[in-house]
């Protein structure tokens, strides 16, 4: 049983690695460091055949996670197949099937032997599938879930380790207490059996299934604050701190893993959260959902999600999850996946040029070059979404064939400063 840190540990280079650093525009031993120190992690499982493998961390350029997956109101793999590959089109870098309904074991295979995307999964969502209620679950039916993901290819698994009995009286100071769902699977069986986290207790149980398959564990935030009155509080930094435990103890065998955030937090509160984490969490990657800096922009919270995202990938984060204009009140469409992911590159794209990344200044700078010399087709080439470029270009055609803008006409700024 051997993870890539094992590897690197004893100077084993996987071959994918060099394409990552150039990919990156990093030094591949800068890269190999990083990975060694867990500051960076590159989830893949060694069943995932066809995986084109990504960097996640410190020196590397902010990534994108796309969900998917039914309910039992809604379940239509073929249409959540169409996600998936809209997502990917639109420029996501991991998926995550969150299906709580149907034949998920059929739709994961079909994802990892057609599609080279890295996946992620949250196990106790299969594990509850079929049960009366979250009562039920027990540690021995979790890590036989786990080790059949495993076993089909997963390439990172949400575990929601850090929330302890300790922790829920914390939730009666909280307007929205529990709005993660893997969470308040937990809160109801730890109230029920008054007994603490099983997945808490039989962590290092979790670790071995995790290191036969080099699984990236994804420590979950169960507690993360649903609402931006509940964020940064002891139930949300009392978790994070036991995650910083559980990261020591992935370390300590190898194993890769990244933290999960919030969830919802006002502006003046991301800096403090995102620092916190990475030093409890000895610089692990941070994953984060949003943050949403508001809480009322239902049907439009991928633009919550991408300011909040922005600013946290700047401070620190790593990955952003993808937050869609249907979060809060409906599974997203194909349109919303759309929006959700360029949203988030959007974010994703102001935080890396932010932070001086190489390709970000010279895709910024070759734009700027564009505009100056009124090259509409490098411009679309350069634009976040090439295909809404050229139709707002076809408009504009239809209504007059001199130039393809029709803002400002003879009084183009650009042009009369040349004159």
């Amino acid at each position: 049983m051997s993870t890539i840190i094992d590897e690197l540990k004893q100077n084993q280079i996987p071959s994918f690695l060099s394409n990552i650093a150039e990919s990156e525009e990093i030094d591949i031993s800068v890269l190999i460091r990083n990975i060694i120190s867990g500051y960076t992690v590159i989830p893949f499982n060694k069943k995932h055949k066809n995986l084109s493998p990504i960097a996640i961390g410190k020196d590397t350029t902010i990534k994108i996670n796309a969900n998917i997956g039914t309910s039992p109101t809604q379940c239509n793999f073929d249409y959540e197949i169409k996600k998936l590959t809209t997502a990917i089109e639109s420029g996501a870098d991991a998926v995550m099937d969150l299906s709580i309904a149907g034949n998920t074991n059929a739709f994961r295979k079909n994802i990892i032997e057609n599609f080279n995307i890295t996946l992620g999964t949250v196990p106790i969502y299969e594990a509850v599938t079929g049960l009366k209620s979250g009562k039920e679950l027990s540690i021995q039916r979790f890590l036989e879930i786990i080790e059949k993901q495993a076993e089909e290819g997963v390439d990172f698994m949400t575990i929601h380790a850090g929330l302890l009995k300790e922790h829920i009286p914390y939730l009666n100071n909280r307007i929205l207490g529990v709005v993660s769902r893997g969470g308040a699977i937990l809160v109801e069986w730890m109230r029920h059996h008054n007994k603490e986290n099983f997945l808490y207790s039989h962590f290092n149980e979790i670790l071995k299934i995790a290191k036969k398959y080099d699984i990236t564990m994804s420590l979950g935030d169960g507690l993360r604050p649903g609402c931006t009155s509940d964020s940064n509080d002891k139930a949300q930094f009392g978790e994070l701190e036991v995650l910083g435990e559980l990261v020591k103890a992935c370390k300590n065998e190898n194993v890769q893993v990244m933290v999960e955030g919030p969830g919802h937090v006002p502006l003046n509160l991301i800096e403090e959260n995102i620092k916190k984490q990475k030093t409890l969490c000895n610089g692990a990657p941070f994953y984060v959902l949003g943050p949403l800096v508001i809480d009322y922009g239902a049907g439009y919270d991928h633009i919550t999600g991408a300011i909040g995202g922005a600013l946290a990938a700047y401070y620190g984060a790593d990955f952003l999850c993808y937050v869609t204009p249907a979060e809060h009140l409906r599974l997203p469409t194909l349109e919303d996946v759309k929006e959700g992911v360029i949203a988030s590159k959007i974010a994703a794209a102001a935080a890396d040029l932010a932070n001086r990344k190489t390709k970000a200044i010279k895709r910024n700078n070759d734009m700027s070059i564009a505009r100056n010399n009124f090259d509409w087709q490098t411009q679309q080439k350069l634009s976040i979404d090439e295909q809404k470029f050229g139709k707002y270009l076809e408009k504009i055609h239809e209504a007059q064939n001199d130039t393809p803008c029709s803002m400002c006409g003879e009084w183009c700024a650009i042009k009369r400063a040349k004159a």
